[in-house]
C-alpha cells in the first residue's frame, strides 16, 4: 500500500504542521518548563530538536506565549541586558505545570488511541 503524498512548504509536510500546531502550547511550555527561556531560544530549541523539521514562526510563537500568559501559565520578565538590549524571558507557573501535565498524559491517551488503529498499516 503506497502512503498517500503529502504536500511541503519550507520542507515541512502541511499535515504534520497541523498535527504539530495542535500542541504548541504544550511544546512551548515543556521548553520553559525546563528553564527560564526568551522567544527566540525557543524557536531555536524547536528547530533544533527536530532537526529543522518544524520551525515556529515569530508570529505564531509570541501569539501562543501571550495566551499562555493571559492563562497564568507563564510569566515574564526582562533580564539583564546582554548583547542588543534586555531580552523577555518567559517562566511556568504552577498552573501551567498542572496544565502541562494533562496535556502529557492526554497526548499519550490519544496516541495509544491511534496506535490501535495504524498498528500494521505502514
Amino acid at each position: 500500500m503506497q502512503k498517500p503524498e503529502k504536500l511541503f512548504v519550507g520542507g515541512v509536510s502541511l499535515i504534520s504542521s497541523d498535527i504539530i500546531r495542535g500542541h504548541l502550547d504544550a511544546i512551548i511550555l515543556r521548553l520553559i518548563s525546563e528553564k527560564d527561556r526568551y522567544g527566540y531560544e525557543i524557536s531555536k530549541e524547536i528547530a533544533s530538536r527536530t532537526q529543522n523539521e518544524f520551525q515556529i514562526k515569530e508570529a505564531t510563537l509570541y501569539a501562543v506565549v501571550q495566551r499562555l500568559e493571559k492563562k497564568s501559565y507563564i510569566t515574564s520578565y526582562l533580564g539583564n541586558v546582554s548583547n542588543g538590549g534586555r531580552r523577555r524571558y518567559y517562566s511556568i507557573t504552577d498552573a501551567g505545570r498542572e496544565y502541562l501535565k494533562q496535556e502529557i498524559d492526554d497526548w499519550y491517551s490519544a496516541r495509544n488511541i491511534i496506535d490501535i488503529f495504524m498498528e500494521g498499516q505502514a
